[in-house]
């Protein structure tokens, strides 16, 4: 993961003035809301923005297992994908895959002169390890009427969340260390913040990314992860108060 932080700019503001400007950007005038309520602030103001880029690999990633068969009955048609649906679905009990995370469907087809039944196994793994391992246990085992797709990634709603949290809060966290640096260069204390605001916000993947990766399954493998993998942007404004330096020392 890794952060770009932005420009930063200060302004000092006199008591009483309740516009600034940001001189960064031409035409922009934001106004400060007075508060009646609350404690009283200095006046003065340093006001900062702050950028993060992070990425994130996917962490999931879903097998599916195609079976087909055509007979000229129906019972012998459903047996013989039975057979191989449970033999895909013993594989998975042996790898502690569990069956919440699986789904299977079946659908009978009537040809002219045979039934046609197709059925297909979906997994969802958490582990990639151990969905290569099957994918490469049923590629071993079953005949060509059984077809192990490549694996889709993608990710769960929690790890987006926690990357989109993660972006934020270090953007934040990179224009707070500014507007101290800032402060301390102009010999003032940084004092509470006073706004904070996310300005804006992206998403995209490494598919927009240029270059492949070379032949090989394996390196096919790590492709669709990369072209998975989510990069996440985050740019925020934060306006903190600030506060002469208090020279006082204690004596003890």
């Amino acid at each position: 993961m890794a952060g770009s932080p932005s420009r930063v700019f200060a302004a000092l503001i006199p008591a009483g003035d309740d516009t600034f400007r940001d001189e960064n950007r031409t035409g922009l005038i934001k106004t400060l809301q007075t508060h009646t309520c609350g404690p009283q602030t200095s006046g003065r103001e340093v006001q900062v923005t702050g950028s993060c880029e992070l990425s994130g690999p996917p962490d999931r990633a879903t097998l599916r297992v195609s079976v087909s068969s055509s007979k000229d009955s129906v019972n012998d048609v459903t047996n013989s994908v039975s057979r191989r649906l449970e033999y895909i679905l013993q594989a998975l009990r042996q790898h502690e895959v569990k069956g919440e995370n699986t789904t299977v469907t079946k659908v009978l087809r009537r040809g002219d002169n045979a039934y046609d039944m197709e059925a297909e196994v979906s997994v969802v793994f958490a582990d990639f390890s151990t969905m290569q391992s099957v994918s490469n246990v049923l590629v071993e085992k079953l005949d060509k009427s059984v077809v192990v797709s490549p694996p889709a990634f993608s990710h769960s709603a929690d790890s987006l969340n926690r990357l989109r949290r993660q972006a934020c809060l270090a953007a934040v966290e990179n224009a707070r260390r500014k507007a101290r640096e800032v402060c301390g260069l102009l010999g003032q204390a940084l004092g509470r913040p006073l706004l904070v605001k996310e300005e804006d916000a992206r998403e995209w993947t490494g598919q927009a990314e240029e270059g492949g990766a070379a032949g090989g399954a394996l390196a096919s493998l790590q492709d669709s992860i990369r072209k998975a993998t989510v990069f996440v942007s985050s740019h925020v404004y934060v306006s903190f108060e600030i506060r002469p330096k208090d020279r006082t020392r204690k004596k003890h």
